[in-house]
């Protein structure tokens, strides 16, 4: 089994927010998998597990001709302490933090680009700061959707603004390339997914 968490903010009020484009990536994968009929289903549909939203089902790995079973997380705690729903999910279902990959934004990457890393820094994203010390490992899988730099705009502030039409353009069109590295990851692993996916330009 594996978990793909999307990190975001809970709420109307971040809806669409560049802080929350983990919380789209996961919309769009489930609508691509058929686990709900349109992205916009995914609030109505999901469970209320590990202070979460979830939405689970079965994949099928042409690698091996096998299924796997799938857990899509929107923690419902916000970003800051997103990582007690990760364990949670974890713990329940007995899984190491390598059966995780979380779906986030990045300052540091160009509107457009993503970048899948097994391992790493939180690089002050304060999601992956509170899910590293509470897995107690930087040792789980990472997707990064780039947003641009803030310039000079303070960073707390940009996160929690909604993308411009430019960036909205490119960052839907990551976030099909990222859902591609997900099943990727799930049917091929990490390495496969890595080599694929970190290579292509926006």
């Amino acid at each position: 089994m594996r978990i793909v968490v999307g990190l975001g903010n809970p709420g109307r009020d971040y809806v669409g927010t560049r802080h929350n484009v983990g919380f789209d990536c996961l919309d769009q994968f489930a609508s691509s998998v058929g686990w709900i009929r349109s992205a916009e289903q995914f609030q109505a549909l999901g469970k209320s597990k590990f202070e979460g939203l979830t939405i689970d089902g079965v994949l099928s790995l042409r690698s091996t001709g096998t299924t796997e079973k799938v857990l899509l997380l929107k923690p419902m705690t916000f970003m800051n302490v997103s990582g007690k729903s990760v364990r949670a999910a974890c713990d329940f279902y007995q899984l190491a933090p390598t059966d995780v990959l979380v779906v986030l934004d990045d300052v540091a990457l160009p509107c457009g680009r993503i970048r899948l890393r097994g391992t790493g820094s939180s690089g002050g994203h304060n999601g992956l700061k509170d899910i590293e010390r509470v897995l107690g490992t930087p040792d789980y899988a990472r997707l990064r959707i780039g947003i641009d730099a803030p310039g000079r705009v303070p960073q707390k502030d940009y996160v929690l603004e909604r993308f411009n039409p430019d960036q909205r353009k490119k960052v839907e069109d990551a976030i099909s390339r990222a859902c591609g590295a997900i099943v990727t990851w799930i049917d091929q692993g990490l390495n496969k997914a890595m080599s694929q996916f970190n290579a292509e330009e926006a």
